[in-house]
């Protein structure tokens, strides 16, 4: 079999680029070159995948990612205290998901905190309905939780929920809890 000039000079690049030129008779023998290229590749290829999807479930895991192909309507409420409330957190009802946070914006008018739902079109909520923010666990992330309401019209697409209960921030749970407990402790000592 007959190689051509260009046909060695293809191998000692193919070499050089793949980082193989470490074996000096590869130089020469175009098919072993070729071979370990096609070996290099499906490698590269399978470490790429790879790192795509360790990329894929990051995102997942850190809720950074959010593939819902459902269409949906925005909704807007207005809490005095969001806690960590954060863009892309979960809205629950009834523990299914069943939308997102939008968007969080400081209102300096009434100087609350406006936030931003989009919801699932499949998911229809009536407009009494009220929102809450809820922590998964003791020290979870914080999501907006819906109660239903009875009313029989929806809430649609720009609509106000007023209803709503701010977060509960457990540092302000543990200051009212000591400040009880020592007036309580004054006022039977005063006796």
């Amino acid at each position: 079999m007959q190689r051509s000039k260009n046909d060695l000079w293809v191998g000692l690049f193919v070499l050089i680029g793949a980082g193989l030129c470490s074996d000096s008779h590869d130089v020469y023998d175009l098919g072993v070159v070729v071979q370990r290229s096609k070996n290099d590749l499906w490698v590269g290829l399978f470490v790429l995948i790879g790192a795509a999807a360790i990329l894929f479930l990051a995102l997942q895991a850190a809720n950074l990612l959010n593939l819902s192909f459902q269409s949906t309507y925005r909704v807007e409420a207005r809490f005095d205290n969001i806690g960590g409330l954060k863009p892309k957190s979960a809205v629950r009802s009834a523990g299914v998901v069943v939308g997102r946070v939008e968007s969080i914006v400081f209102d300096d008018k009434t100087f609350q905190a406006r936030v931003t739902l989009t919801l699932e079109n499949r998911y229809q909520f009536p407009k009494d309905s009220s929102l809450k923010i809820l922590t998964s666990g003791l020290l979870g992330d914080q999501y907006v939780g819906i109660e239903a309401g009875s009313e029989d019209k929806n809430l649609a697409q720009g609509d106000v929920v007023s209803t709503t209960q701010s977060a509960v921030v457990l540092e302000n749970l543990i200051g009212q809890f000591l400040y009880s407990k020592a007036s309580d402790g004054k006022s039977e000592s005063a006796k």
